[in-house]
């Protein structure tokens, strides 16, 4: 029996080339390069890194400030772009927030959050306030996109190194084959 295939309807991104298609397909024709030099805080190393700017200058407002991690912030900056927000909110009117799933994949999860945490417990022998369900677990990114975009429906994080961003497309695709969801939300970063 053939298997049917499911479409896109929308798409966005956010990576070190730019925030949003047009910015980062400008580049791309453009020849340009999303990597810079090094300047990661206490890493002075002679490699390079692709950085997306503003990220530190984006922090997680409230109601979801306790999730405020690089990944979130992430997630945040993504959902804001290319009007993706508003085709979840018109899906969530379609099929209910209790339908659609979303299907993340991270290689890191929250892992600067942790080595802050893990610095501190060092240099002074206790932990911080860190919560490393919001911030570090490999579903914290999953949970929070969920909660930002009220929606209800299931939800996974996927960390299987480079092959996350292959395996939350397969995963969104049996969930919905098998009924459980109507739409998914498909994401991966770093």
């Amino acid at each position: 029996m053939p298997i049917a295939p499911l479409s896109i309807s929308t798409y966005t991104t956010v990576n070190a080339l730019g925030r949003g298609i047009a910015p980062t397909l400008q580049r791309l024709q453009l020849g340009e390069s999303g990597l810079r030099p090094c300047d990661f805080e206490d890493a002075d190393l002679p490699t390079w890194i692709g950085r997306v700017d503003g990220l530190e200058d984006a922090p997680v407002d409230d109601p979801l400030a306790a999730c405020d991690c690089r990944n979130n912030r992430l997630a945040c900056m993504t959902l804001a772009q290319d009007d993706f927000a508003h085709a979840v909110e018109t899906a969530r009117e379609r099929y209910g927030p209790r339908r659609i799933g979303v299907f993340v994949g991270t290689s890191t999860a929250g892992i600067l959050e942790t080595e802050r945490a893990y610095c501190q417990y060092v240099a002074f022998g206790a932990l911080p306030k860190f919560s490393y369900r919001h911030t570090h677990d490999i579903f914290s990114v999953a949970e929070f996109t969920r909660s930002y975009l009220r929606l209800g429906g299931p939800a996974t994080g996927i960390s299987t190194a480079c092959s996350s961003s292959a395996k939350v497309f397969a995963s969104a695709y049996r969930y919905m084959r098998a009924g459980l969801c109507d739409a998914a939300l498909v994401g991966w970063g770093g």
